[in-house]
């Protein structure tokens, strides 16, 4: 296997009501990366599910992120307390002895919003160890993880 990327892909689908909302992940180890992207209608199962799942994997401590939400027509979160919680969640899962990156794509308004909120409530939690930013494109997204030429 020397020379290749190793890469696990996940799918998992959360139900909310009656809409079906996939957040597929993918674990690129060899570049220490979590890759996920959002369809439809993004809602607080979801996103809360995703976390979980993902961040509480050992092995996936301390790696960089990118979210891209290119492909999410709507975001179904009760309250912006929500995206607090989520921020709070999200810090306290983070790897207390790596410092990481989180890039997040949100080419629309409300998504691009909604992301600079979570971005500056992890910025003030002490416990964070994720820088977090928010971009329009995937490109600068990509620039920031230093991930040049396509995705894995």
């Amino acid at each position: 296997m020397r020379g290749k990327l190793r890469c696990e892909r996940k799918q998992y689908t959360y139900s909310h009501e009656r809409d079906i909302v996939p957040i597929e992940y993918r674990i690129v180890h060899q570049r220490r990366l979590v890759l996920a992207k959002g369809h439809g209608t993004l809602t607080d199962q979801g996103i809360f599910g995703y976390q979980r799942d993902v961040w509480s994997l050992p092995e996936v401590g301390g790696y960089d992120e990118l979210v891209d939400m290119t492909q999410v027509e709507d975001i179904a979160l009760p309250s912006t307390e929500r995206v607090r919680a989520l921020a709070s969640l999200s810090a306290d899962m983070d790897a207390p002895s790596r410092t990481s990156r989180f890039a997040i794509v949100a080419p629309s308004e409300f998504a691009f919003g909604l992301g600079r909120l979570y971005e500056i409530l992890r910025t003030h939690d002490d416990r964070r160890t994720k820088v977090v930013r928010v971009f329009r494109s995937l490109d600068e997204a990509k620039a920031f993880l230093d991930i040049r030429g396509t995705l894995p």
